[in-house]
């Protein structure tokens, strides 16, 4: 069975309202923040969503362990230039993980951080393996998984590197992963067209064992751009093709494979009415063919009423 999915709201239902949209995309797996990713205010975890949640998933060809969460962008354990805001970062991550725990969750995206200010790259990056081996004390259970950079600015984490650097750094190597971002690595500078190559790389700097997501975003951008602009499937320069090859190789099989492509409008340049695409997008993947028309067919069926 394909395991693919794509970014749902985690709203007043919690688990609850993310499963039944997930549900409503047809999904296998998918992907939610606990709360908005630009804040970190956050509301406690109600049991009875979580239950519903659970019931809701096994009717419906989800597993639990195909469920991820993603930790909000803001936090960034690269900078120590304010050690109170460092600390905090560190405790509002272990908190994340604990709330996860609460659900079932065993998986949760974090981006790496930056390395801002007059620090080097390599102090951004032992910045974040101090954060994590804080984070990671035993406490919890949930997994981290370092999600791959386009490089943007002073990002830590966009070269196979950089990755490998943190992940063995980590001293709870059972809760550490990574989560590859096929709009990322293009922007990074690896050619997806490639992408046995990079895996063949990945192997032997990390392991193929720490892969434990996929996020499925075409790119807006040309390789090497390190701009980090998604794309909505088989509409960027990455192309149907390339990411049907990525989304089907038997080496990621059992990887949870998630879009976060962008919502469309009513038309191509519209903010202000915006769609979800996931449902049209899985079923293109799902059939291997795609459909260059599907953002009409989008549009048709949210003004069908």
């Amino acid at each position: 069975m394909l395991i693919i999915g794509s970014h749902v709201s985690f709203g007043k239902d919690q688990l609850l309202g993310a499963t039944k949209e997930a549900i409503s995309y047809g999904s296998t797996a998918f992907m939610f923040y606990t709360g908005a990713p630009t804040n970190t205010i956050r509301k406690d975890i109600n049991e009875d969503f979580t239950t519903q949640a659970h019931q809701l998933m096994q009717e419906n060809n989800i597993e639990l362990k195909n469920v991820i969460c993603h930790a909000p962008y803001i936090v960034n354990l690269g900078n120590r230039q304010d050690e109170d805001k460092y600390e905090f970062s560190i405790n509002f991550i272990r908190n994340e993980l604990k709330r996860c725990d609460e659900m079932g969750i065993s998986s949760m995206v974090l981006h790496p951080g930056n390395a801002v200010g007059k620090i080097t790259k390599e102090e951004g990056l032992n910045n974040i393996i101090n954060a994590l081996n804080q984070i990671l004390d035993g406490t919890t259970k949930c997994k981290i998984l370092l999600e791959t950079m386009a490089g943007k600015g002073s990002e830590c984490g966009s070269t196979l590197e950089e990755i490998a650097y943190l992940v063995k750094n980590v001293t709870k190597q059972d809760q550490i992963g990574v989560c590859i971002d096929t709009c990322h690595i293009n922007d990074a500078g690896y050619n997806v067209e490639n992408f046995t190559e990079y895996l063949d790389s990945f192997a032997n700097l990390i392991g193929l064992d720490k892969i434990g997501c996929l996020h499925i975003n075409d790119s807006k951008n040309p390789l090497g751009s390190h701009k980090d602009r998604h794309a909505n499937i088989g509409k960027g320069t990455l192309g149907f093709n390339t990411l049907i090859n990525i989304i089907y190789n038997e080496k990621l099989s059992s990887i949870p494979k998630i879009l976060e492509t962008p919502y469309i409008g009513d038309t191509d340049d519209d903010k202000n009415r915006l769609y979800p695409p996931y449902k049209y997008e899985i079923d293109m993947i799902r059939e291997k063919k795609y459909n260059p028309n599907y953002f009409e067919e989008i549009r048709k069926y949210y003004h069908k009423d």
